[in-house]
């Protein structure tokens, strides 16, 4: 698969900065954003890039900030643009969850990554692909055991909305993606999680790519399956 350019929004560390050093490898432009301004890993890949890989700001919970950066990108062409986000503030049952933690969750997981689809959903190419961090949690047939409900839902309502958003846009050719990269050992994941992201990531890469090129929108693991909704 040729290379491209690639926004991977959400890329100063585990699942996004995985991606964006796997797409670095594989040969493409990598334009990664993190939050503040302190020194990340990414900062760190984009030393060591050659020039394929550059840092932006970006904290997406703020529209402002979202304007800014796709001022800044104008003129640019993103084969990728991929929102990466997720935070869960602990396994609550939603009946004693504070307003303002499901507000958050909600803002960060799925409004969010929603704003910044639809504002640089213009600078991907007519072929492009526009892809979210899902998880298997945000499927409502696959939740048998409960728990983890804020974020559950925050990954239901991401799914949801980029339904309403293909339906929206059923005439342009974008490939749609929300990716579940399986269960990783993250801070998210937990240290008993049966894959690294060395084993989740380059998964979710090749399933991005096999369906490179194939308008509408799917809901994929990292091995290319599909995850029911």
């Amino acid at each position: 698969m040729s290379a491209g350019t690639a926004l991977v929004v959400g890329a100063s560390r585990t699942l996004g900065l995985g991606l964006a050093t796997e797409y670095a490898r594989r040969g493409w432009d990598v334009i990664g954003t993190v939050r503040g301004d302190q020194r990340t890993g990414l900062h760190d890949l984009a030393d060591a890039s050659d020039g394929r890989v550059t840092v932006e700001t970006l904290d997406m919970t703020e529209p402002e900030q979202i304007a800014a950066l796709r001022e800044r990108l104008a003129d640019r062409t993103l084969d990728l643009l991929f929102v990466n986000a997720g935070i869960a503030r602990g396994d609550i049952p939603v009946g004693e969850v504070p307003t303002e933690m499901f507000v958050e969750v909600m803002v960060t997981n799925a409004l969010s990554p929603m704003r910044v689809v639809e504002s640089f959903r213009s600078l991907v190419a007519p072929t492009g692909t526009i892809g979210v961090m899902s998880s298997r949690q945000g499927s409502l047939n696959l939740n048998t055991r409960g728990g983890q409900d804020v974020y559950r839902a925050s990954k239901s309502a991401l799914n949801q909305l980029m339904r309403s958003y293909a339906v929206r846009y059923a005439d342009a050719a974008h490939t749609l993606l929300l990716m579940c990269p399986g269960h990783v050992r993250t801070e998210l994941g937990g240290p008993q999680a049966p894959l690294t992201i060395d084993q989740s990531i380059p998964g979710v890469a090749d399933t991005i790519d096999r369906h490179r090129g194939e308008p509408g929108l799917k809901f994929l693991n990292h091995q290319g399956q599909p995850v029911p909704w």
